[in-house]
């Protein structure tokens, strides 16, 4: 093994027992600084550490898809500017975590499920009662992007511009 491989080895075992890995954290508070788009956002921790945030249990349309643009205009009004609270689950693939956010009582999670405007991701939240109801109830309120015949799921979507790859 070569010594920057030892290195990496090394670094990403110490990152992967770090008692700030996010599937150990406890909820903490920032500012949202930024929104990617309607499932991704940047909040401040401590005035100074800017985390990127995935929203757990969900799925959003991209940018270029439909409803892209209004799922992520609907979690700016929502969270942008404002101070939230970040519940984390894990860290994905990407190394950003993957988080519940609150404001007050309200999850932004479920709150763009209800509006029609998420799906729920079963393939990473499939035991989530209340995400799989607040999609149903947008479906049958032909709510958001379900007011389409058919909609296209973005993992779907992604697919299709990766040229069908799995």
């Amino acid at each position: 093994m070569s010594p920057r491989t030892c290195m990496i080895t090394i670094t990403l075992a110490l990152l992967a027992a770090s008692p700030a890995h996010a599937d150990s954290e406890s909820p903490w508070e920032g500012k949202v600084v930024s929104v990617a788009d309607g499932d991704t956002v940047t909040v401040l921790r401590g005035g100074k550490e800017q985390v990127r945030i995935r929203l757990d249990g969900i799925d959003t349309p991209e940018k270029r898809q439909a409803f892209g643009k209004k799922a992520r205009k609907f979690t700016g009004a929502m969270v942008a500017g404002k101070v939230v609270r970040v519940a984390p689950v894990t860290l994905d693939k990407y190394g950003r975590t993957v988080a519940r956010i609150y404001l007050g009582d309200k999850c932004l999670n479920k709150e763009l499920v209800r509006a029609g405007l998420a799906w729920w991701y079963r393939k990473y939240s499939p035991k989530d009662k209340e995400l799989a109801a607040l999609e149903a109830a947008a479906r049958k309120a032909d709510r958001g992007l379900w007011k389409d015949p058919k909609p296209t799921a973005p993992w779907d979507w992604r697919r299709q511009q990766r040229g069908g790859a799995g």
